[in-house]
């Protein structure tokens, strides 16, 4: 689970395809890869509009595709990335599947919750816990945020 710097960004990179996937159906840019032992087991990007369902974030469709792939609730040993930090639900989701690690992009400031408003990820109350790293490709990742709601802010 200790990747080099051009691995994090390598990873990254595939979260940002994701992320351009949401792009392309008008959805909130954010994308998502799970990773274990080097290799993608699940991938997922904002499909709220698309599938009409509230709960449909990156990181959500990416554990149910690792679920499914490792045929197991359980996502020890993996390394979420995302290219926006987690909000409330997928904090508590990625705690709920304990995955032992994430590392997002740019930070969430209205709706973050693994160090922006709130950090649940972290949080001693809670049995599970997980290691958070920030910043990989942050300005990429923030980036393609910006102009889509620059963009809508237009229309």
């Amino acid at each position: 689970m200790d990747y080099t710097v051009e691995e994090k960004e390598a990873f990254m990179r595939e979260a940002l395809k994701e992320a351009e996937i949401a792009l392309e159906h008008d959805e909130i840019p954010i994308g998502c890869v799970i990773v274990k032992d080097g290799e993608i087991i699940g991938r997922g990007h904002n499909a709220r509009e698309e599938l009409q369902r509230a709960v449909m974030h990156a990181e959500i469709m990416a554990i149910e595709n690792a679920n499914l792939r490792e045929e197991s609730w359980r996502l020890l040993d993996c390394t979420l990335f995302v290219t926006i930090e987690p909000c409330v639900m997928c904090s508590g989701a990625i705690g709920l599947a304990r995955i032992p690690k994430v590392v997002y992009g740019a930070k969430n400031q209205k709706f973050g919750a693994a160090g922006s408003l709130y950090d649940i990820l972290t949080d001693e109350r809670l049995n599970h816990r997980v290691d958070v790293e920030t910043g990989i490709l942050e300005s990429d990742c923030a980036s393609i945020m910006q102009e889509f709601f620059r963009n809508r802010r237009k229309k």
